[in-house]
């Protein structure tokens, strides 16, 4: 028994020098995790959470929740995508269009008694633009739900209005979660948007290059 308890203070110390070494730092030092490995392994392969979310595959793995006007559409970017290996975008139409993936943080590798103590910051981004030709708005809405998928806190920011003769502008939406507290198991992330002119078409918002990141270490230069 001694031994099998030394054997696991070896290794948290092996992991836990190991952040130290890379520069994983806690963002709370009077939560440091019960599990060193895996809070390195969940700090050294930080990645995006969301699925498609560059329009690469169509629409699959997003949820479409509203389809108004001609539908959502695929397009190639109208104007370069400050990442030259963005080229496409998810187009809304001239009545709400809106789409939704559900992230399953267990699946993903989160598991119940990380996310309760350790509370890594979770960090959302979405890039959005306008036609010039076109007035539009754009929503978004970012939940931490819990198991039985009710929400334990929202962002939800007012839409965005582009006006008719608007520069077409990428834009970025980004949020960080922190000190949310115990129980979140889901996240779930919905967006899209209209045009304003209810014109045929696809006039409205496009988006592209959304991302969910949990982070539980501190952001490094």
């Amino acid at each position: 028994m001694l031994k099998q308890k030394m054997e696991l203070e070896d290794n948290a110390s092996h992991w836990r020098e190991r952040c130290q070494r890379e520069g994983f730092e806690l963002h709370d030092a009077s939560r440091p995790p019960d599990d060193w490995r895996l809070f390195y392994s969940l700090a050294k392969n930080r990645r995006n959470l969301l699925k498609n979310p560059r329009a690469d595959d169509e629409f699959q793995d997003w949820n479409i929740i509203q389809n108004g006007g001609d539908c959502w559409e695929i397009s190639g970017n109208r104007y370069p995508f400050p990442d030259s290996k963005v080229t496409k975008c998810f187009v809304t139409s001239y009545m709400l269009c809106l789409k939704q993936q559900l992230i399953d943080l267990k699946k993903e590798g989160y598991t119940d008694a990380f996310m309760d103590q350790m509370q890594p910051h979770i960090k959302i981004s979405d890039w959005y633009t306008a036609r010039t030709d076109c007035g539009s708005e754009y929503h978004i809405c970012v939940e931490l739900l819990d198991w039985r998928r009710n929400p334990i806190t929202i962002f939800q920011p007012e839409k965005a209005i582009f006006s008719y003769g608007n520069d077409e502008p990428w834009c970025q939406m980004t949020h960080v979660f922190k000190d949310y507290g115990p129980g979140v198991r889901f996240i779930r992330f919905t967006h899209g948007g209209k045009d304003r002119q209810f014109w045929a078409g696809w006039y409205g918002i496009r988006v592209t290059n959304s991302s969910v990141e949990i982070w539980p270490a501190e952001e490094r230069d």
